[in-house]
């Protein structure tokens, strides 16, 4: 093990360099912001990752300088600069991230990780973030890394012998956690209409917030759930312990809970530490549509910032705004709809917080359509239920009517007037 310090660690990021950065919980902050406080030396500096969490100084003066954002999902800490000429976003799926560096389309020159230290065979873990960072590591030219006695050891494929890190810093400082957010009175009638979709024996994948988490508290009475999927939170942890998440009817990784990443609170950093019934794997195996339908009854809860009133589902822009990416959606919707039994699911709120519906009768102009509309079946708000396969346009207009707010309905059955001449 090369130990430096972090300056030494530091230097060896160099002009032009295309450099990348671990994301979510395992964001390697220390390390990222010590290499930023070599902007005067630096230029043009590509820096590539998904979502990031904590300070990164790359994106804000005087550090950015020398950097540019390559973002292949955006997060708050880089929007804005990712939204001007400090930076862009890639628009790919989750799933197929890593064929940027196994093909040397992005060749990395430089990859920034954060690991727990060696066990008695050398072996360092990834922690809670294998998804697109376990194919960085394994194609950079260079590895430096954070060597953090507070990472969780997950099992699983992120794995990675010390002897492939260049050098390491010892940093010991808690992970990135997420505290639960208090669920609505909306968030909890969206959570119940999505827990009566699902089955007794199936396969879940869900995301982070207030409505899987709504969802996942309506679930105390199912039985034999399992788990594949592309992130997951403290949602899942009464039901591991009450028995509902047991994943006995999953055809494969059988028994196992099986994610790219995780994030949360401590507890459940916890719970993942050395927990052989977690398996963290590549998200080129976690969000294949190949392996999610191999799984009895998949049920993807996925959301969505609007929706128009053909079912074409916006989820990662705000009009031309890039907010956050196309991510895995895509992946499991589409798994999902190829599983014996899968359900496929959109679940939102029928308006922002400021009282827009986001059920509309046509995307705001420039936004990007992250699900088509031939992937989408059921649509999910606190007003009901509807599933949009094999029904025709005007058939969804008025499915996706009858379950938008009560104050919209009107307006929004004049537009489909306009546009179909009935609803």
């Amino acid at each position: 093990m090369k130990l430096v310090s972090l300056e030494q660690a530091a230097s060896v990021v160099k002009s032009g360099d295309r450099v990348f950065v671990q994301g979510a919980a395992m964001t390697p902050n220390t390390l990222i912001n010590a290499i930023c406080e070599n902007y005067r030396e630096l230029s043009n500096v590509e820096i590539i990752s998904i979502h990031t969490d904590g300070p990164v100084n790359f994106a804000i003066p005087p550090y950015n300088k020398a950097f540019k954002i390559n973002s292949c999902f955006v997060g708050s800490n880089v929007r804005k600069a990712v939204n001007t000429n400090q930076g862009d976003y890639i628009p790919i799926f989750l799933s197929e991230i890593h064929q940027l560096f196994r093909r040397k389309l992005l060749p990395l020159d430089v990859a920034v990780v954060q690991v727990s230290p060696p066990d008695k065979h050398g072996y360092c873990s990834l922690g809670v973030s294998v998804d697109i960072t376990l194919p960085a590591v394994q194609h950079a030219k260079k590895v430096i890394a954070q060597l953090n006695p507070l990472v969780p050891r997950t099992h699983g494929d992120g794995i990675i012998h010390m002897s492939h890190i260049d050098s390491f810093v010892e940093i010991s400082e808690p992970i990135h956690s997420y505290p639960e957010g208090k669920i609505s009175e909306v968030e909890h009638s969206i959570g119940k209409n999505v827990a009566g979709l699902i089955e007794d024996g199936a396969t879940l994948q869900m995301g982070i917030g207030n409505i899987p988490n709504a969802v996942l508290k309506n679930l105390g009475n199912h039985r034999r759930l399992g788990v594949h999927t592309e992130m997951f939170s403290d949602g899942i942890l009464p039901l591991v312990k009450s028995g509902v998440i047991t994943g006995e009817n999953k055809a494969i990784d059988a028994y196992k809970i099986v994610s790219c990443f995780a994030a949360g609170s401590q507890k459940l950093y916890d719970f993942i530490d050395e927990n052989p019934q977690l398996s963290f794997k590549d998200a080129s195996y976690t969000n294949d549509t190949a392996n999610i339908r191999k799984n009895p009854k998949v049920t993807a809860i996925n959301s969505a910032i609007e929706i128009d009133l053909t079912g074409q589902v916006c989820a990662d822009t705000i009009g031309s705004y890039q907010y956050s990416g196309v991510g895995g959606q895509m992946d499991f919707i589409r798994g999902a709809s190829l599983s014996e039994g899968g359900k496929p699911i959109i679940a939102l709120s029928s308006v922002t917080n400021k009282g827009i519906s986001k059920i509309s009768p046509f995307l705001k102009n420039g936004a990007g359509v992250t699900t088509t509309r031939a992937h989408v079946h059921h649509v999910v708000t606190e007003y009901g239920v509807v599933n949009l396969f094999g029904k025709n346009l005007q058939q969804r207009a008025k499915a996706l009517i009858s379950i938008s707010h009560p104050d919209h309905r009107e307006s929004l059955e004049r537009a489909a007037f306009d546009r179909f001449g009935r609803v």
